[in-house]
């Protein structure tokens, strides 16, 4: 049986920190739109329907502007839900802190920005904010922006964080300086901890993408699942955020990306072979540095994929 673990980055944006609590949480996480909500709350609602459960990398670090229940508001409705709350961190929060930056006025827009000492000092605080907010002590982490570095992973190792999932090997330009590379597509031990890369499909040359919801269409991820069950392929990682279902100015729902997200759940549901799972219930397996297969490109499943992003970006704003 093949995981998948379908990865929710959970964030207020510190683009809209100036307008305050309520309204960082409307368009960030709650994502108000005149038609209803398409946050985390829809998005739970879509699992639900389809037994699915989902892993929720939340950021904590808008505490250091709002408090711990700015958390709270977060965590409490994914725990009570049953869904997986793991730790997330964008490091931008650091520079509207003031005297509440916990690094001394230190800032920087990656956690790879940062001296080892200091990135262990970020992970603790971010990971205990969240047990303050009322999630378990996490297993598993995500660098914002995918920034992290081998220093991360052994900051990790450090204070007892076992999983990371910073490494995307679709994106040929990430941020992410962890000393791996696009071959490396399985959970490996590496750095103390396991490294669990973010899924992707191949390219027409040679390339990747990655999969995320706004990157690849619901054929495309479906294909991409039922290949490595295909192949006995342990797990595969999917990328998403609170946010990724509204327009590009967050003021209304993107429908085709929404229809998009549903498509793949309700495939997924139907899929032989592959099942949902979190990091707290069933981590991933570590598969060493073997090479696997990605799936190759489709032309018919490429056209969809491409054809949708075409309208969407004319009616939603580019991604």
């Amino acid at each position: 049986m093949t995981s998948v673990y379908i990865t929710i980055d959970t964030e207020y944006s510190a683009a809209f920190a100036a307008h305050g609590r309520e309204e960082a949480f409307a368009r960030s996480i709650r994502c108000d739109t005149p038609g209803g909500e398409v946050g985390i709350g829809y998005q739970m609602d879509v699992f639900d329907r389809h037994g699915i459960k989902a892993v929720f990398f939340v950021d904590p670090m808008p505490a250091l502007l709002w408090g711990v229940e700015a958390i709270a508001d977060v965590v409490g409705p994914i725990v009570s839900r049953g869904h997986d709350v793991q730790l997330h961190l964008h490091t931008e929060w650091l520079a509207l802190a003031g005297p509440a930056n916990p690094l001394d006025g230190r800032t920087g827009t990656n956690i790879k920005d940062f001296a080892f000492d200091d990135q262990c000092e970020l992970i603790a605080y971010a990971a205990g904010v969240l047990q303050w907010a009322g999630a378990p002590f996490p297993v598993a982490f995500r660098a914002g922006n995918y920034g992290a570095d081998d220093d991360t992973l052994r900051a990790l190792a450090e204070l007892g964080l076992r999983y990371d999932t910073s490494h995307c090997p679709g994106i040929a330009g990430s941020l992410c300086d962890i000393s791996l590379g696009p071959e490396d597509r399985q959970p490996m031990m590496h750095e103390g901890v396991v490294e669990v890369p973010v899924g992707c499909i191949g390219t027409r040359g040679e390339g990747l993408r990655h999969a995320q919801v706004t990157a690849l269409g619901s054929g495309e991820m479906l294909a991409a699942i039922n290949h490595a069950v295909q192949g006995g392929v342990d797990s595969f990682t999917i990328v998403s955020h609170s946010f990724e279902l509204l327009s590009r100015d967050r003021l209304r729902a993107n429908r085709i990306v929404k229809h998009r997200f549903e498509r793949f759940c309700q495939g997924l549901a139907r899929l032989d072979g592959a099942q949902s799972a979190t990091f707290a219930r069933r981590p991933p397996a570590v598969q060493g540095r073997q090479y696997t297969p990605v799936l190759p490109p489709g032309f018919l499943r490429t056209g969809q994929r491409l054809s949708e992003q075409l309208v969407a970006n004319a009616l939603y704003g580019a991604r």
